[in-house]
């Protein structure tokens, strides 16, 4: 892991209590203000510069890591602190060939160390109209972890399952889930074989700003 890499949700925490003890000071020093100025640009740094990474090499994932992005994954928003994730992590290379082939687009889990499954638990999720609030959250989960994952020097990518019911199906066979339980996609996750350049997705083009204009 490059020292440069740090995991974002911790910066984001520490830029907090950064933050915290300058207000509660009463005073901001130059050097507070360098470390919560380098805090923000890493974090953002992160962002910008996370792609896609769908070939990677033959280097298994450790658990601690593992675990850094269950924990990113849950570390996410929830209406109403419902939670109604559920991951499923998978490492074995049998099963990780099933997961490939009940998707037709998701060829990088098979030659993956690690894949991330996130899913929805309807016994979870919120009842009446705010039901589909589970996508939502498990996005957001899901978010997380590919940033989390690109903050550790790790290469991933999103396969998506729901809605296209065929693939949940096929998902849900091969982990064994219980009904109440719906795939939403899975995440490919290695050490990247090779160097991916991130793409530029800015257009001012598809900003309004106060109401919607054309």
């Amino acid at each position: 892991m490059k020292a440069s890499s740090l995991l974002s949700l911790i910066l984001a925490v520490a830029l907090v209590i950064v933050c915290g003890r300058m207000a509660f000071s009463g005073k901001s020093s130059a050097d507070d203000k360098a470390q919560a100025d380098t805090a923000v640009n890493v974090a953002l740094d992160n962002i910008m510069t996370r792609a896609s990474v769908r070939s990677y090499t033959a280097q298994e994932v450790p658990d601690s890591l593992v675990t850094l992005l269950l924990k990113a994954g849950m570390a996410a928003p929830s209406a109403k602190d419902m939670r109604p994730w559920r991951f499923v992590a998978v490492t074995d290379k049998d099963q990780l060939t099933a997961l490939s082939k009940a998707n037709p687009y998701a060829a990088p889990v098979a030659k993956a160390p690690l894949v991330i499954v996130v899913c929805g638990d309807m016994r979870k999720a919120m009842e009446g109209e705010g039901r589909d609030n589970w996508i939502l959250d498990t996005s957001a989960a899901s978010e997380n972890i590919l940033l989390a994952a690109h903050a550790l020097g790790l290469g991933a990518v999103w396969t998506g399952v729901y809605p296209v019911k065929k693939r949940v199906d096929a998902v849900s066979r091969v982990l064994e889930l219980p009904q109440e339980v719906v795939p939403l996609c899975a995440i490919a996750i290695g050490y990247p074989d090779g160097k991916v350049t991130p793409k530029d997705k800015w257009d001012e083009d598809n900003v309004s700003y106060d109401a919607y204009d054309e």
